[in-house]
């Protein structure tokens, strides 16, 4: 998993975080400090003891990077441990008032970092959605979430929030345009590893792996041909019985 090598600086705080998260990172959150701080001050600020709150990742007005809880730990930023087990959440430096806006530097870092993350954590696509239900659900592959769907706040503002789906989408260029076909391939296999075989297939999938058709390792990861034809041949020999 690791972290972005964009960090450069670390103030990773000792107590406002959970160790080890216990869900697969799917999804980006991300906020707004209402405060025109550099990355070293929100980091600084957050990893005082008496804050009771963390973030993965900080973004200065400068477009400066910090981390302040490494990404395999859970962050206490968006009320929710729900969120933030799956979350890798941001705070991006901002005006202290409506509509809370953010400098062009720090809003392009903050589309350079989250590109990074997806790329490392197997996220082949960001999907926003304006609909809260769909985005705390994760409906129709939506794997962004806003601090306001958990909490009465106004995080990440609305200049944030406005500019949510387009962030998506200069994040999805990057990753179309970056990635060669063996990333893509890993990023597709990274997902579908994270995936449970669905209790319908189960008791099947048993009687395959007893049978020796399948050794019943990842069972939701995608099968080449050579290894379809494998299973096909294995299947066939039980049914002769040879």
């Amino acid at each position: 998993m690791g972290n972005s090598s964009l960090a450069t600086y670390i103030n990773i705080t000792k107590t406002q975080k959970n160790s080890p998260r216990s869900a697969a990172i799917d999804t980006i959150t991300i906020h707004c400090m209402a405060a025109q701080w550099t990355a070293k001050t929100c980091c600084d600020y957050f990893a005082n003891a008496d804050r009771g709150a963390s973030c993965n990742y900080a973004v200065g007005y400068d477009g400066s990077i910090g981390l302040n809880v490494d990404e395999c730990d859970r962050s206490w930023c968006t009320s929710s441990s729900a969120n933030d087990n799956r979350a890798i959440t941001i705070e991006v430096a901002s005006d202290s008032y409506a509509p809370y806006a953010v400098k062009d530097v720090a809003y392009n870092a903050t589309i350079e970092l989250v590109a990074d993350i997806c790329k490392r954590n197997g996220i082949a696509k960001l999907i926003w959605s304006t609909d809260k239900n769909t985005r705390v659900n994760h409906l129709n592959g939506c794997n962004m979430t806003v601090h306001r769907d958990y909490a009465a706040k106004a995080c990440p503002g609305d200049y944030l929030y406005g500019r949510m789906g387009d962030i998506a989408a200069a994040v999805n260029a990057k990753l179309e345009d970056n990635m060669t076909g063996e990333e893509i391939y890993k990023a597709l296999t990274d997902y579908a590893a994270k995936l449970s075989v669905p209790d319908w297939a189960k008791d099947e999938y048993r009687l395959a792996i007893d049978a020796g058709i399948t050794d019943g390792t990842d069972g939701m990861a995608f099968i080449p041909r050579y290894q379809a034809a494998i299973m096909a041949y294995r299947a066939a020999k039980k049914g002769t019985g040879e």
